[in-house]
């Protein structure tokens, strides 16, 4: 009898190193996934944001919005509030990014309307 020994270019594995591979390969694919979809969402325009060039425009303010202390402003009517005024919603600017117009946000069913270098209008409706 002869015996034979086979010599492989690929090392013995076993079914443990297997699963380590497998478990590895699959992680890869998934971080490969997750890459490319990142590199996909950079490609969706986002919208631009409105804003009017310096210097803010001239504002009508009112009063305080809740309260006479209150940073967010009853805007009136100006030439730059015109096309944002309506007759079911108050017209309120907030400085951008206070907290008090997060709060405002938090509070209301507000939506942006447009902003400024300074100011965040909002639309409140009034029902």
């Amino acid at each position: 009898m002869t015996s034979r020994i086979s010599v492989s270019m690929f090392p013995a594995v076993t079914i443990r190193e297997r699963l380590i591979r497998w478990r590895n390969t699959r992680s890869l694919a998934a971080v490969c996934a997750l890459a490319s979809s990142l590199v996909v969402a950079g490609c969706i325009e986002t919208p631009v944001e409105v804003a009017v060039s310096e210097p803010d425009p001239e504002l009508v303010f009112v009063r305080g919005y809740r309260s006479p202390s209150d940073e967010c402003q009853l805007v009136g009517e100006s030439a730059f509030t015109i096309d944002f005024l309506d007759d079911a919603s108050d017209l309120v600017a907030c400085p951008t990014g206070s907290s008090a117009m997060e709060t405002l946000m938090a509070e209301t069913d507000s939506r942006i309307v447009t902003q400024t270098n300074s100011f965040t209008f909002f639309s409140l409706p009034y029902r």
